[in-house]
Parts: C-alpha cells; structure tokens; sequence
C-alpha cells in the first residue's frame, strides 16, 4: 500500500512490517495480526507521518523564485517573479565593499543581504551580511528564529559568544582574529564585540534567506505596546522605576 502511494520503496516496506508493533485494545500487538480495519488506520497514519516529514524543506520546484516586492498576495514568502521578467539583477547585489555607519550607540551596522536587498535570494535558503564594528562597539545580543549564521572576521578581533538553552544557560565565547570562523546555532541568543582599537569587519552568511533578528533589549523594553512593567521588573528582579526608565530609551 505505501509503496504504491510512494511514499517508500517496496524493500522500506518488507522493513517497516519487520519491526512495527502495535497494540488495539491490549490484543493486537504485531502489525500482520491485527484485523484488516486497524491495520488500515495504522498504514493511513503511517503514510501521513511520513508525507509531513517529507514535506518540510522541500527542495525547489523550479531553477529561482526571485521575490516580487510588487505582489499583493501573502504567503509563508514572497512572491515568486514572473520567469520571463527576470534579469541578471535580480541575482546581483552591490555594497558590500562599503564600510557601514558605526556612529550610533552601539557602535556597530548590519548591512543585510536578504531575499528583501537580493530578491533572487528566495527560496534559496541562504543570506549574508556584512557587520562593521567601532572600536569596542558590540552587535548587541540577539537570535535568528529562522537560520544558523556562520561568521568569519575579515578585519580586526571580535569577541563572540551565544548562550545554551534553560535550564543551563551556559555561555560559549571564543575571541577571533582575521580569518578565524564561528557557528551560531539556529534560534540561540550570541552577540558579536570589537576588543581591538581599531575599527572590525566580519561577514557572516545564514541559512535562511530571511533569517529574522530579535534583539534581546530592543524586544523587551521596546515593544509596541509595552510589556507591563511588573512582568519585567519580576523577570529581571529590578524595581519598577528602572523599568520604566529602560523602556524610555527605546
């Protein structure tokens, strides 16, 4: 039966019956014994497991989707752009050989390459940036709920470093010099800082075309709406007035 609905060759099949155990109202307990309607529902669920495993990141179904910023249709993506309107520029991105503006509080720019910058970058499933650091200047700690990023120094020394999920939050941290490479797994908070004297440049690549940032403080005290003060202030053990002041400034 799977096998003929594809969803596994004939040999996936012969080992499927020779390990899978059932139970029916604590009387069935191997597959080829069970009466004909539960063996039934057992292969139907079986062949919907397998569908749903077998849809997630799917591969492409055509040579490019270049997104189309035009489209008024939303899906779980963008838009793919009409083939026949396509053109070298949809695949070409051009700047990143420009130094970003690090005058800001934080003392560091992100200049994105995303599906949204590089509309040939859709369904691809993979993105860059390049990260320019003042002296001492941070990449505040932050989490890409869509991507792993890898990221290598071209210039300068940067401290890295992501923290492990509860319960043991552990901290991982390496300093890098120019050329040296570090992994941000999917979905970790990790934060880039310059401790060198002179300014730092990193580029970094992610597997997702739109990976997505949360930053940690920009999310928690500059929501729109706000968080409720005491929720914060329980959270973080702080009074109520350094709350309020914190959400200020964002």
């Amino acid at each position: 039966m799977l096998y003929k609905l594809g969803f596994v060759d004939n040999a996936s099949v012969l080992e499927i019956k020779s390990w899978m155990f059932v139970m029916v109202d604590d009387r069935c307990l191997l597959l080829h014994s069970c009466p004909m309607a539960n063996l039934s529902l057992v292969l139907a669920l079986l062949a919907l497991s397998l569908s749903i495993v077998l849809a997630v990141d799917s591969s492409t179904l055509q040579d490019f989707c270049v997104a189309d910023p035009k489209a008024q249709v939303l899906v779980n993506g963008l838009v793919c752009k009409d083939p026949k309107l396509v053109d070298a520029n949809d695949f070409f991105f051009g700047g990143l050989h420009i130094a970003g503006n690090t005058t800001n509080p934080v003392g560091s720019k992100v200049t994105p390459v995303f599906a949204t910058q590089l509309p040939g970058l859709n369904t691809l499933g993979i993105s860059m940036a390049r990260i320019d650091f003042a002296p001492w200047g941070i990449n505040p700690p932050h989490t890409h709920p869509r991507a792993t990023e890898i990221l290598t120094v071209l210039d300068g020394t940067l401290e890295v470093g992501f923290i492990t999920s509860n319960p043991e939050n552990r901290h991982i941290r390496k300093v890098l010099q120019k050329g040296d490479v570090f992994v941000f797994p999917i979905g970790l908070i990790h934060y880039q800082r310059n401790v060198g004297y002179g300014n730092a440049i990193a580029i970094a690549a992610l597997s997702s075309q739109n990976p997505g940032v949360i930053t940690i403080a920009n999310a928690v005290y500059g929501s729109t709406p706000h968080i409720a003060t005491d929720i914060i202030a329980k959270a973080f053990h702080l009074d109520k007035t350094t709350v309020n002041y914190l959400q200020s400034t964002f």
